[in-house]
């Protein structure tokens, strides 16, 4: 397949330290891409720079220290030259004053996208938004999300007048990553920069951990319970996952598949629930002390998401049958642990 940027160029993977940026660093690597990540702080990035290093030489990923997105031209030196991007970064702080995250995430969208308009050499944008940018998880109700669907509730709830009590903090980070994506199509639309412009809206990823202490995001959730601990996944609603390689791996066909333009992906694989999880960690574990199952069996996530490009790239581009399944995702966790 003949790709939108040419193999062996640069691509720019910001937050490339977190989990899902660590992975699209990963798969752009093994396709024969070099990498720039951006991190706060080069500490963070030391494990996986001896990791790719080792794997794909010292010339082939570079670092560039970026300490505050918001800030105007923040992106400005870690753009020059690269032909792709990939904006992983955003405020996952988990603040409930919708003050200090949503305008962080929205000055970052669009401190970055106003750089690659003025770098001549970036044909492809793609945005890591989210599954809460198209809608809360909503258990035991019916409805279908597309590319027309926009979480617009929790807009509204993160916005809300004080007090902002902590139970307020996921509604505004769903709400960031809302208005971050749409901050992206509409610079899109006004500016019609010279790139082409995706979107990837995962779910919660799962899957392979790659250096020890890394970030995990929610497979760190996974990782907890395999270790007893069913704290952060207690009030979680089921809802769908992804593995986190397919996750990176629907970012880098969004970066060079020239057929995907203007395209929101959904990265859902299928619905799952905690007992599930439980229920697959002792298949596969069977001597290990686990939790007691806890959660309510007729409670589940009953929604229909219009994931069929996703499937089709993953066959097309990475010769997949389609997404990974969540039992060898979570093996794909446990077997790094």
């Amino acid at each position: 397949m003949s790709s939108a940027i040419p193999n062996g160029s640069l691509v720019l993977v910001t937050g490339v330290n977190g989990y899902i940026g660590s992975h699209i660093a990963d798969q752009l690597l093994e396709a024969g891409y070099r990498v720039r990540g951006t991190t706060r702080n080069l500490e963070k990035v030391k494990g996986l720079r001896a990791l790719w290093e080792e794997k794909h030489g010292t010339n082939k990923v570079e670092f560039v220290v970026v300490p505050d997105m918001s800030t105007p031209r923040a992106f400005d030196d870690a753009i020059k030259g690269v032909s792709g991007i990939a904006h992983v970064a955003s405020d996952v702080s988990f603040n409930s004053d919708p003050h200090k995250v949503i305008p962080v995430v929205v000055d970052g969208i669009n401190s970055i996208l106003k750089a690659a308009a003025n770098e001549p050499s970036v044909k492809r944008f793609v945005y890591t938004s989210s599954s809460a940018a198209a809608s809360a998880a909503i258990p035991n109700k019916e409805f279908t999300i597309d590319s027309s669907t926009w979480n617009d509730v929790q807009v509204k709830e993160a916005w809300a007048p004080p007090p902002y009590e902590p139970e307020r903090a996921f509604v505004v980070y769903s709400a960031s990553k809302t208005e971050g994506e749409q901050a992206l199509w509409k610079f899109v639309k006004d500016q019609k920069p010279g790139f082409v412009t995706n979107s990837i809206l995962p779910n919660l990823n799962l899957g392979k951990i790659l250096v020890k202490g890394q970030p995990a995001s929610t497979c760190g959730w996974l990782v907890a319970l395999y270790n007893g601990d069913i704290g952060p996944l207690k009030d979680f609603p089921p809802q769908y996952f992804v593995d986190v390689q397919d996750c990176a791996r629907l970012h880098v066909s969004a970066l060079t598949n020239p057929d995907v333009k203007n395209e929101r992906l959904f990265a859902y694989a299928s619905p799952y629930t905690n007992n599930l999880l439980l229920r697959i960690l002792r298949k596969l574990r069977p001597d290990r002390k686990l939790p007691e199952e806890w959660t309510d069996e007729n409670v589940r996530d009953m929604s229909t998401v219009k994931n069929e490009r996703s499937i089709e790239l993953l066959k097309k581009d990475w010769g997949q049958e389609g997404f990974t399944s969540i039992e060898q995702s979570i093996k794909n966790c446990i077997d790094n642990l």
